[in-house]
């Protein structure tokens, strides 16, 4: 069931989602050559325990993982790009690394990625991230009143194919608001004029990602991180939005 939310609600969720713009701005000014993945979610955690926020993660156990998680943040370095489970690994130069983070203050929830390249970055790479972060542009912009989902999941796929990357719809956006994972789902790919009507009040995680070469994931032994089937590398951004009269609002940006 799709639960619109409040003015007052939203306003809620954006003092959630600006703490998750600050804490992902910490990690990219923290993802350096040499820095542990270890030391990033140790960070995410003093920061949460200060804040008096809530991590969504801890403890998550959903089907497709060998749950319950245990960290904060998930970090997804090279070709893993969702669901990466931070472990031992020191940063090297010209690393592709997906930050996503999920966090609930006062019973409300926001959630949102960025990309990194740690060190000097190939141009096939920043081609990979700058698309990722042009589909969210696009998807937020479809994402107005009258609108359907469907046009949100065409907007994605458009930019997709205008880069020549594949498309994988096994995971994409949803709704959240007072949990992290509500209706209704947004897929990365899909015609436009079909699905849920938007209307004023629907929170939603709008989050493209792509992989280089292929639209196939395959899972790690740890039993959650997600990677591209051939290898190649990986992109995700996202941001929480929300659907007003006057159009879409971004929740995830730093004050």
């Amino acid at each position: 069931m799709v639960e619109l939310k409040t003015a007052q609600e939203i306003e809620r969720m954006r003092v959630t989602g600006r703490f998750v713009a600050e804490v992902l701005g910490e990690l990219r000014e923290r993802a350096q050559v040499g820095v542990n993945l270890l030391e990033l979610e140790q960070h995410v955690r003093q920061r949460i325990r200060e804040r008096g926020a809530t991590s969504c993660y801890w403890d998550y156990e959903p089907s497709f993982g060998r749950g319950p998680f245990r960290n904060t943040v998930c970090l997804s370095v090279n070709d893993a790009v969702l669901h990466g489970l931070p472990f031992d690994y020191l940063l090297r130069g010209g690393d592709v690394l997906s930050m996503d983070l999920a966090v609930g203050i006062d019973g409300w929830v926001a959630d949102s990625a960025i990309t990194v390249i740690v060190g000097t970055a190939a141009e096939r790479d920043r081609r990979l991230v700058r698309a990722t972060e042009e589909a969210l542009e696009a998807a937020i912009a479809a994402a107005v009143p009258g609108n359907r989902i469907g046009d949100i999941s065409a907007a994605i796929s458009a930019v997709a194919h205008a880069y020549g990357y594949p498309i994988n719809t096994e995971f994409g956006g949803h709704g959240l608001g007072r949990t992290m994972h509500e209706d209704p789902h947004v897929s990365n790919d899909g015609r436009p004029g079909r699905g849920y009507h938007l209307r004023p009040g629907l929170t939603i995680a709008l989050e493209p990602w792509f992989a280089a070469t292929t639209d196939r994931i395959v899972t790690d032994p740890d039993g959650w991180t997600l990677r591209s089937a051939d290898g190649s590398r990986t992109a995700h951004s996202e941001h929480t939005i929300a659907i007003t009269e006057n159009g879409p609002t971004v929740l995830t940006l730093a004050a």
